[in-house]
């Protein structure tokens, strides 16, 4: 059966989040989005009736690819932990050392100090991910493979010590370049299992 196409308003949000991920939310133009995914200005319009719509739309085409994307890792896989690393190694290298998603998400937190609606999105999305990474995390942890005494509370920690490695990177670019890649991942491993972790940046 032949693949569809996407249909023009998740076109529109892909090419708006790969402006919005290079750019920022401010610096990227609806003629921008408009010309990207080869529309006119008025047929976007038929679709989005604001900035604010399309920068919605982009997180729900962040969120919908991070969920394949996570899905698709663990895919074949039935070691528990292969499949909690296989999650982690995905996670850092689309959301930490892929720079676009970086900024991204970066401006989605700073949006969402004052935009209601983008906070209670970006919400869902981040219970739904840790809700995956529990159940992960308990399961390596019922074969004997992580030694942790509440799953939740490691994987908060974890997640937050993603958070806090794309902060850093503003300042500090190269602890989130490729070549970090292992450190990170091992050390947001080691947080999970209940070992001793390495930072970024510091071997």
């Amino acid at each position: 059966m032949p693949r569809l196409a996407p249909q023009m308003p998740a076109v529109l949000a892909e090419n708006a989040f790969a402006l919005f991920g290079r750019n920022g939310f401010d610096a990227v133009t609806i003629d921008e989005i408009a010309a990207r995914a080869g529309v006119t200005k008025g047929s976007f319009y038929s679709h989005y009736k604001s900035k604010r719509e399309i920068v919605l739309a982009a997180c729900q085409h962040y969120y919908r690819a991070y969920q394949q994307n996570a899905h698709r890792a663990i895919a074949g896989l039935r070691d528990p932990l292969q499949r909690l690393r296989a999650i982690v190694e995905m996670s850092v290298r689309t959301c930490v050392v892929d720079q676009s998603t970086r900024v991204f998400t970066t401006e989605i937190f700073a949006l969402s100090l004052k935009d209601e609606q983008v906070r209670s999105g970006w919400l869902q999305f981040y219970d739904s991910v840790r809700e995956l990474y529990i159940g992960l995390l308990a399961a390596a942890k019922a074969a004997g493979q992580a030694h942790v005494d509440d799953p939740r509370a490691a994987v908060d920690l974890m997640l937050a010590a993603i958070e806090g490695v794309k902060l850093r990177a503003v300042y500090e670019p190269h602890i989130a370049c490729p070549a970090e890649q292992r450190t990170i991942v091992g050390g947001l491993m080691s947080i999970l299992q209940g070992q001793t972790c390495p930072q970024p940046g510091n071997r």
